[in-house]
């Protein structure tokens, strides 16, 4: 809620500091040569130095905060603020109101901290801040002037603001107070609440980030298509790598993190250009689901990051360790659970909303103008496909002694199918009133269901565990796991729940590439997941194969769902015979669609990386109805 007062501080020092930075802002404020207002699109600061002879000091430049704020989970008047420093620091609080745009750095200081919190056209908004739990680095961490030998905690501080009486776009800008006094005010960017039901929406629909090589070009090409004030930004899944590594999300010097891509902080060359990104998540709320690159494996003091996130376990096997007696005295059973299996600590951190009563962040629906969007937790451990080695089909030889190093396949992390508590919630809340009042109905998740891509297969069911013995001495002589595809949970539970409640469009992501699918029934299936490196296509018109072994469960061509792909509506892609492609897997032409309800239809755009000259070509226009 709005302040009364200045940010309550404990202790004396840093009471003490604050005061010292407000009276050196406020007396810098009123120099009558004080520089102009801070550059916009950057994270600027107030100053450093001094203002010249006579002149008051002006305040120490603070560092710049790990990302550019980002919108969440905004409502009818109201919006959260989000954004990440190292330090707790001593004040965080967002300025809100037209006015923000009119002052310059200091004077935005004195707006922060001040006694007063209004002044001509803005008000302020303190920030909640909180240390994430789990955030780490470790020896592949990429960390702009940091080198690291082993896995070491790395504080990371959420400052989330609740902006709330809002009755449309309005400026807004963040300051941030280190612990030392030193100051840091952003760009001036906009925030909007929900607004009201049934108007309608654009919507981005991307997902598969990843750091891939393509991403800021991807978003930079979307800001110069259809701007940066959308309605929303659905995210189907796998935003990060390794998601406790920190770098990964806010600072890698890769210059592909997550949030700079977003904000226009990112930096990578292709053909000669460099490409930044854009600042989308400043003034667009993002509502992201969990991939399989959102979930981190078995927690270890040691082991890599990327170890760790390749170690998941499922649950079960956890619990029957736990009930055997396993985990030391003192471990709370919840805890010793989660990691000794698997956990979206950090994601759900990191995105705290929206989220619902029932499934937190992890599965939750909204109604975003004549829009109703449900996100599901539907996703499962990937693992190598190849005939050795722990992996999907077979645990490695050498662990056969010793369950603890199994993976226990490609199994599924949270429970979807028929009969679960998240089966069950989408099953209510696809009849509910917002979902059957709104013009069109989304459901988002990671797994695809239908699609033409290497990850479309084998079937999404829990792994079948064959044990093989030797006859003599019952020693484990080999672990396989098969897949049944009667029992992919995804077509045989989820698709005629879509059916059955017009679900207009199901949003996925996974393979890295752009295809879509209509059923008879009418429900339309989009992955537009080609921002980065791509897995391939196997439509079966190039004789390439999904590299999977004999069996009846798999499908090596085509849609493992039956489906026929469509192809592109205006421009496709062309084989080197010339027949229209039905997909687009590149690692060369990146894809990005925006869901547009006043018209009923769902846009796809192509761009050529190759080519930096070259126009967006709108390839596909997909009818929603």
């Amino acid at each position: 809620m709005d302040d009364t007062q200045a940010p309550a501080l404990p202790g004396p020092d840093r009471r003490s500091v604050l005061r010292g930075a407000l009276a050196a802002a406020a007396a810098a404020a009123a120099a009558p040569a004080l520089a102009g207002p801070a550059a916009a699109g950057t994270t600027g600061a107030a100053g450093t130095g001094t203002a010249g002879a006579g002149r008051p000091p002006l305040l120490p430049s603070g560092p710049p905060l790990l990302c550019e704020p980002y919108l969440l989970d905004p409502s009818a008047d109201a919006v959260r603020v989000v954004w990440h420093t190292e330090s707790a620091g001593m004040a965080q609080v967002v300025l809100v109101g037209g006015g923000v745009a009119d002052l310059d750095a200091t004077q935005a200081v004195v707006a922060a901290l001040g006694p007063r919190p209004r002044g001509p056209g803005w008000r302020r908004v303190a920030a909640e801040t909180v240390q994430l739990s789990r955030t780490r680095e470790d020896a592949q961490s990429q960390v702009p002037g940091r080198a690291y030998t082993a896995v070491v905690d790395r504080p990371v501080h959420r400052s989330m603001a609740h902006v709330r009486g809002l009755a449309g776009r309005t400026p807004y800008r963040v300051v941030s107070v280190d612990q030392r006094g030193r100051v840091t005010v952003t760009a001036t960017y906009s925030l909007a609440p929900r607004g009201r039901t049934r108007r309608p929406v654009r919507l981005l629909l991307t997902s598969d980030h990843q750091l891939k090589t393509m991403t800021p070009a991807n978003l930079e090409k979307v800001a110069a298509t259809v701007g940066t004030e959308l309605d929303g930004v659905l995210v189907a899944g796998d935003l990060v790598n390794v998601p406790d590594r920190a770098s990964e999300w806010f600072d890698s010097t890769t210059g592909l993190a997550f949030f700079a891509g977003l904000s226009g902080r990112a930096g990578v060359e292709i053909a000669g250009r460099t490409y930044r990104g854009a600042p989308i998540a400043p003034s667009t709320p993002i509502y992201p689901c969990i991939g399989n690159h959102e979930v981190m494996g078995r927690w270890s003091e040691s082991a890599s990051l990327g170890d760790q996130f390749n170690d998941p376990q499922p649950r079960r096997v956890a619990e029957r360790r736990w009930a055997r007696g396993e985990a030391p005295e003192g471990y709370a059973r919840a805890d010793w659970v989660r990691d000794n299996s698997w956990d979206t600590t950090t994601y759900e951190e990191v995105f705290p909303y929206p989220r619902s009563p029932q499934g937190g962040p992890r599965w939750w629906s909204r109604t975003i103008g004549d829009v109703h969007v449900v996100a599901l937790f539907v996703t499962q451990i990937w693992r190598g496909k190849g005939a050795t080695g722990r992996g999907a089909f077979q645990e490695d030889a050498a662990a056969l002694d010793d369950p603890t190093r199994w993976g226990y396949g490609q199994h599924v992390f949270e429970p979807v199918q028929e009969g679960s508590a998240q089966y069950r919630w989408l099953q209510r809340e696809l009849r509910s009133p917002a979902a059957r009042r709104a013009r069109y109905r989304i459901v988002m998740y990671h797994h695809p269901a239908h699609g033409l891509g290497d990850n479309s297969a084998p079937p999404f069911t829990d792994p079948v565990q064959t044990v093989e013995r030797d006859p003599l001495t019952g020693a484990v002589t080999a672990v396989r796991y098969a897949y049944p595809k009667e029992q992919d949970h995804i077509l045989r539970d989820l698709e005629p729940l879509f059916d059955d409640a017009r679900v207009h469009l199901v949003h996925n992501g996974h393979s890295h590439l752009w295809n879509r699918f209509r059923s008879a029934a009418g429900t339309n299936w989009l992955e537009t997941s080609n921002v980065g490196n791509s897995y391939g296509a196997y439509d079966g018109t190039s004789g390439a194969s999904r590299a999977l072994p004999p069996s009846p469960d798999h499908v090596l061509q085509g849609d493992p769902g039956g489906l026929e792909p469509v192809v592109p509506t205006v421009a496709p892609l062309t084989a080197a015979d010339g027949s229209p492609l039905p997909y687009v897997a590149s690692n060369d032409v990146t894809c990005f669609s925006v869901l547009d309800s006043a018209d009923g239809v769902v846009r796809s755009w192509r761009f050529d990386t190759r080519e930096p000259g070259s126009d967006v070509v709108l390839f596909d226009e997909m009818p929603l109805a």
